[in-house]
């Protein structure tokens, strides 16, 4: 997409659905270089022990390296999918907004690799 970094994440935001609609996952900057979005926490997203549920640490990251690597090739008419997801949990996150960052590793001609990191309300690392 050759179109400036608010419109891409307008765009995303106004097509939200399924899965990432359904977690409230909301982007907040998407550009070939960078990806944030947010979830604000809430009880749909704990496991039975009261913990956020790592799986949503997954899905955000799938979410927003996808997105990056989109980003990246829409405009050359291309498309992407995940292929991988090494998702690592640090500590459990509290009440409040989770923002997940994701930048490219590497930017091949076929494939990316993006690193994506998971901070909390007090900007602490949740998981990458």
């Amino acid at each position: 997409m050759d179109a400036p970094t608010e419109q891409i994440t307008a765009w995303l935001n106004q097509r939200l659905a399924g899965f990432d609609a359904h977690i409230g996952l909301r982007f907040e900057h998407a550009s070939p270089e960078r990806v944030v979005a947010e979830v604000e926490l809430g009880p749909q997203h704990r496991q039975p022990f009261g913990l956020v549920h790592g799986g949503l640490y997954s899905a955000v990251v799938e979410a927003i390296c996808s997105t990056g690597g989109g980003v990246a090739v829409f405009g050359q008419g291309k498309t992407v999918v995940g292929l991988d997801n090494h998702t690592s949990f640090h500590r459990a996150a509290r009440p409040g907004v989770i923002t997940a960052t994701a930048t490219p590793v590497k930017a091949g001609r076929r494939t990316h690799l993006w690193r994506a990191e998971i901070v909390d309300s007090a900007g602490r690392l949740v998981a990458t």
